[in-house]
């Protein structure tokens, strides 16, 4: 596997250091603490204990002539790289390996890095936005925001980084905002935002406009039932001309279609309940690719968020020095998206990790399928 294309996007990072005072490249540590990660490496020791293990396979590559550096020299180098710099990086990668598809769905949701608060200074803990195509599982990009109620500042610049044009952009309540939604449309996407009370009066005429569609006797053809996990549940979607409600609020640009989708759920203990949870979007959606989008929208949660936490342990990540905190979890999103990028193994992505710690031509073909669209740009 050739260096050459995981430099072309990360090996112009500006190197904190003085020059006089290197001893380790720069490439070479991030090329390092990237294996690491992929290999399933959680903190500085891990990173410095994979190079030692691995130092042969490193130098055949030309890298680290004089040998691995120690953790704490890996921490200080990482933690003081520029972290927009490095997402910039991150995010010219991941448009680049992406085949985006006409309509496809990107997801946009927050996550909280439970281990990163800063125990000296009480620094909160920070919470981190992230783009996520459902269509392939890819992370296309992230911005790091210090209190969830930022996102609403987050998102927009989180936008104007990623190409979206043609692409259904799917936010939570906390994203159902005029700039936001004008952002959307501005870069040539559509956008589908969750409304609730934050929008009241938007919420009670989205409300009013569907309540002859969910009032009615539903046709058993639009119904989906589940059964499983000690519980019944049913689903059920509908989908309306904006009309009226678009004259009633022009401020919301663009805005074609109104959406409800109503969930029914019977406990084992017997315990039920009913939700309607309404949405309003710039694209004309019909019945079944707005009731795929809001399934899809929680794929976030599943195949991103529960995967950092359970298969990397995210969450109990220590570490909070300088920017590492904000570096390292990039550093995972890079690594998942090349461990979903090779196929050849049917494993899940803590096993995948786990091979690729024991075997460097494991390794190697998950750099080479992460990379291989690097090299053909």
């Amino acid at each position: 596997m050739s260096l050459d294309a995981f430099s072309q996007y990360f090996g112009e990072l500006e190197d904190p250091r003085q020059s006089a005072k290197i001893s380790y490249p720069l490439f070479d540590v991030l090329f390092l603490t990237v294996c690491a990660v992929i290999a399933g490496a959680e903190g500085w020791e891990d990173i410095e204990d994979f190079g030692e293990v691995h130092l042969d396979w490193f130098q055949q590559k030309g890298l680290f002539p004089d040998g691995v550096p120690v953790h704490d020299t890996i921490a200080r180098i990482v933690s003081r790289l520029d972290p927009a710099q490095f997402q910039q990086s991150f995010i010219r990668w991941a448009q680049s390996v992406n085949e985006r598809t006409e309509g496809e769905l990107i997801v946009i949701d927050g996550k909280v890095l439970r281990g990163s608060c800063h125990r000296e200074s009480r620094r909160s803990a920070i919470h981190m936005v992230s783009a996520f195509a459902t269509g392939n599982g890819v992370v296309m990009g992230q911005l790091k925001t210090d209190a969830k109620s930022n996102e609403i500042t987050a998102i927009p610049a989180l936008l104007k980084l990623l190409d979206i044009k043609g692409c259904l952009v799917s936010i939570d309540a906390m994203g159902c905002q005029t700039d936001i939604a004008g952002t959307v449309v501005k870069q040539g996407g559509d956008y589908l935002l969750a409304v609730k009370g934050n929008q009241e009066l938007l919420h009670r005429a989205v409300q009013q406009a569907l309540r002859p569609l969910h009032s009615a006797a539903a046709d058993p053809a639009s119904v989906t039932v589940e059964n499983g996990h000690g519980r019944i549940e049913a689903r059920e979607y509908h989908v309306l001309a904006a009309g009226d409600v678009a004259s009633q609020f022009p401020e919301w640009q663009g805005l074609k279609t109104l959406g409800v989708a109503i969930g029914y759920r019977l406990e084992k203990s017997g315990k039920q309940s009913l939700e309607y949870r309404y949405y309003i979007s710039s694209a004309e959606l019909d019945q079944a690719r707005f009731a795929a989008a809001v399934r899809d929208h929680w794929r976030i949660e599943n195949s991103l968020h529960w995967v950092l936490d359970v298969s990397m342990n995210e969450d109990a990540c220590p570490i909070y020095r300088g920017e590492a905190a904000e570096i390292l979890s990039c550093m995972r999103h890079l690594a998942l998206n090349m461990l979903r990028a090779e196929t050849t193994k049917k494993a899940s992505i803590r096993r995948k990790q786990k091979i690729a710690s024991m075997n460097t031509d494991y390794l190697d073909q998950v750099l080479a399928a992460g990379l291989r669209a690097m090299a053909a740009q």
